[in-house]
């Protein structure tokens, strides 16, 4: 029993399930206690996101040495392409099934949560992105100068942001989900809305799988390496990504499981894809809004938009993907723009279109995050045939 409670994977699902069943019953006065821990919890988990994408990417490019800029064009050239394919797979998928389906717009309305007892703000050190960017800037420079005592530093570095991942993050994200679960069955998504929209789920789940199935064939093939042996170390990953509905909140399970995949996937890959993509490769979140803007299109409108403004928006959501912030619903927010400007939605349709995209947006982080997986199979594929030496990096996850 004990080695039970030890599984990773068993505790996530036992979280989903405390969370579900205890927000059916649970009172105002414990709805207060739940929602200020998730609260905190939530707090606690994005301040850590900055310094573990510092932590693992900047040394890792030094550890690339000469190939760190090829490397990095590599992963951003994987990244975009991904999305903006998956993209374009989700409008001709909509184009084929939307105008067969009938859905109901109306939804019942969610209990309202109550107020925080109190409210413990524990903002970052720097947003999400600036970290990304930092960590590449001073990741290529002491690179490029050869400033040793700089690479020494960040490798210290590491290996203190890897304890805080073990010791810190990994144990508390188990009640982070319970209390996630236990705020949203209380409220009623997964009782009322949920069920409403669940056709429209079901076909962009199956597309999440689809396209998940495509990337790690083509990685496969790339790399000549076993896909599965990579695919089925991604559980915990894919649960926790479902529980917490954030790239950057999964990021420290991600890396665990894709450091059981050698040798498929290199170490030094790995440290630097994994963190990389969090932020960059958001092929699910990108696949689901594509599908969901035209669901919505047809029940406000009538009709689906032109081809050549689903196209337009599905080369410019690919940009957008890569500056979205990986927190819940970062995807959408970030391409508000896009789909008032490109689609011509009111603010009926953005209001229908992020609740929507909130019901489903836990399945798409998932396949974000199961993809970069294959992503990385990419990247090792990439540094084997071109010969770029392995760097070896003596740390346990």
């Amino acid at each position: 029993m004990k080695k039970l409670f030890n599984n990773l994977p068993f505790r996530l699902l036992l979280g989903v399930v405390i969370g579900i069943l205890a927000g059916q019953v649970a009172n105002l006065p414990v709805m207060h206690v739940i929602v200020t821990a998730k609260f905190i919890l939530g707090q606690i988990i994005t301040f850590c996101v900055p310094l573990i994408i510092i932590g693992f990417i900047a040394p890792s490019i030094t550890k690339l040495g000469n190939n760190a800029s090829k490397i990095l064009g590599v992963a951003i050239l994987c990244a975009y392409s991904s999305s903006v394919l998956a993209a374009l797979f989700s409008m001709g998928a909509g184009y084929t099934l939307i105008p067969h389906l009938s859905i109901v717009s109306e939804v019942d309305g969610l209990k309202e949560l109550p107020e925080l007892v109190f409210k413990l703000e524990i903002p970052q050190i720097m947003p999400v992105m600036s970290a990304l960017v930092l960590s590449v800037l001073l990741g290529l420079a002491a690179t490029w100068t050869k400033a040793k005592t700089t690479i020494k530093l960040l490798d210290e570095f590491q290996r203190i942001v890897l304890l805080i991942v073990s010791k810190v993050l990994i144990p508390i994200l188990p009640f982070f989900i319970a209390v996630t679960f236990c705020a949203l069955s209380y409220e009623g998504t997964i009782t009322k809305q949920l069920p409403v929209f669940l056709k429209v789920i079901l076909i962009v789940m199956a597309g999440h799988y689809i396209w998940l199935a495509l990337l790690y064939l083509i990685g496969g093939i790339y790399s000549g390496k076993n896909p599965w042996k990579v695919l089925k170390n991604y559980g915990p990953a894919y649960l926790t990504a479902v529980g917490t509905m954030s790239s950057a909140a999964t990021l420290a399970i991600a890396l665990r499981c894709a450091k059981k995949s050698e040798p498929e996937l290199r170490d030094d890959m790995v440290d630097f894809g994994i963190p990389l993509f969090a932020n960059i490769h958001l092929c699910g979140s990108v696949l689901t809004e594509v599908f969901f803007v035209m669901v919505v299109s047809k029940i406000l409108y009538g009709e689906l938009p032109s081809v050549g403004s689903m196209v337009l928006f599905c080369i410019l959501l690919g940009v957008f993907a890569i500056g979205a912030p990986g927190v819940p619903g970062g995807t959408v927010m970030a391409s508000l723009g896009l789909i008032i400007s490109v689609l011509g939605f009111d603010e009926t349709g953005t209001a229908l279109i992020l609740t929507i995209f909130a019901l489903q947006d836990s399945f798409g982080t998932a396949c974000n995050v199961t993809g970069d997986g294959a992503l990385t199979m990419i990247l090792t594929g990439f540094a084997e045939k071109h010969k770029i030496e392995q760097q070896k990096i003596e740390i346990d996850l």
